[in-house]
């Protein structure tokens, strides 16, 4: 497996670590809202996880965004200015941009760029 996928896969798996726990402090300060959706995790950094798991992945990722773009858009909003919240957008930004790069190496790639 080419070696900067697999760094892009490891780069992808610590945001959600980092989105995990970006999301249990902003539920935590905002108790009354729902909560952030889910992002499962993927395993390893392994293609063969990748290409099993990366469809669902990429549709929660979409519906965190979408909830992101939520609380952004309400206006008048205490959430929109919290560091706690500001964590959680820019954990969010990142996931999507390792999230396009991978979705770049699997399809103009297939997953099995030469490094």
């Amino acid at each position: 497996m080419n070696p900067r996928l697999v760094n892009l896969l490891a780069s992808f798996i610590r945001g959600t670590s980092d989105y995990a726990l970006a999301r249990l402090e902003f539920s935590m300060k905002f108790s009354e809202r729902p909560a952030p959706p889910l992002l499962d995790r993927l395993p390893d950094a392994s293609e063969a996880a990748l290409r099993d798991r990366w469809d669902g992945i990429e549709a929660q990722l979409a519906t965190i965004i979408a909830y992101v773009k939520q609380v952004e858009s309400a206006s008048g909003t205490q959430e929109r200015s919290d560091p706690a919240f500001r964590w959680l957008r820019r954990t969010v930004r990142e996931l999507d941009q390792y999230a396009r790069a991978l979705r770049w190496v699997l399809t103009v790639h297939g997953g099995d760029a030469a490094p």
